[in-house]
């Protein structure tokens, strides 16, 4: 069985996440969503069992993805789940310079266990990002063509 982690902090998910999920879904026999907590970024809109929960209810129909949470090294996890890919999104080019870095790091320290794949995010996405969502959202502009209906109801449900 071909499995693929998809690392990320999906705060909050958005169509360009699910866009690179969908793609990775045909191609893997599961996909694996880390919901990975990044001490990096000051705050967040939900928590990480939110994110969980909002992730999993969206594909509770397709046995092949599975959602987990994360913490330290994504080439650990990928191990520790059975991947020995990682899968990533990429918008522009400096996505690319950033995914190319990634990349060695995580080859490097997994004894070149690991690999990293990068789709193209579709046209329509390639300007989405969980921050510029929030962003959006917090100006209080639509944010439907970025998010799934469920998202954007949880958000507004969390909002209140």
């Amino acid at each position: 069985m071909k499995k693929v982690l998809y690392p990320g902090s999906f705060d909050p998910i958005t169509k360009g996440h699910m866009n690179i999920i969908n793609q990775a879904s045909r191609l893997f026999d599961e996909v694996i969503i880390a919901v990975m907590k990044n001490n990096n970024k000051k705050s967040s809109f939900f928590t990480i069992s939110e994110r969980v929960k909002i992730i999993r209810k969206l594909y509770k129909d397709n046995p092949n993805i599975k959602v987990i949470t994360g913490e330290g090294a994504t080439c650990d996890i990928a191990l520790k789940n059975g991947c020995y890919f990682i899968v990533r999104g990429l918008r522009s080019l400096s996505d690319y310079n950033y995914e190319v870095e990634l990349n060695q790091f995580n080859k490097e320290i997994s004894n070149n266990q690991v690999n990293t794949i990068c789709f193209f995010a579709d046209r329509e996405y390639q300007f989405t990002s969980s921050s510029g969502v929030k962003e959006v959202y917090s100006l209080k502009k639509d944010i439907s063509h970025y998010v799934d209906p469920y998202v954007l109801d949880q958000m507004k449900k969390k909002d209140k």
